[in-house]
């Protein structure tokens, strides 16, 4: 089964790239292709301008590019109720430094599902 796992990332992207600390600030998004455990590809996009109130934009570029999981470190509640309702599962990977160091823990299956405690007010890290 093939999936593809986006991760807000800071520029230029890829693996060795840190995570972007808050999905709808990152600078991009890394975009993972899982298959059978194992990543099998990595391309970069850029992340939408973020304006007041559209934090749904983001989350509907990142559905228009065939993402089915996304690894965030913090985010709104308003974006992560957006991801529940078009189907991209989000998983919160605070404690991982690059892209390919969350995609492995997303891999083996040790990200906690995003919940409303990871959520924050917008723009900086979650309220825990």
């Amino acid at each position: 089964m093939t999936q593809i796992l986006a991760i807000p990332s800071s520029h230029p992207g890829g693996l060795d790239a840190p995570l972007g600390a808050h999905f709808g600030h990152c600078d991009l998004y890394t975009l993972v292709t899982l298959q059978d455990g194992e990543v099998v590809e990595s391309r970069v996009i850029p992340n939408l301008p973020h304006q007041q109130g559209g934090c749904l934009a983001p989350v509907n570029h990142l559905a228009q590019h065939g993402v089915q999981a996304l690894v965030a470190g913090g985010m709104g509640l308003r974006p992560l109720m957006g991801f529940n309702q078009v189907g991209i599962k989000v998983y919160f990977g605070g404690n991982a430094s690059t892209v390919g160091e969350a995609a492995r823990a997303f891999l083996e299956g040790r990200l906690p599902r995003f919940g409303q405690e990871h959520t924050c007010g917008g723009g900086g890290a979650p309220m825990v």
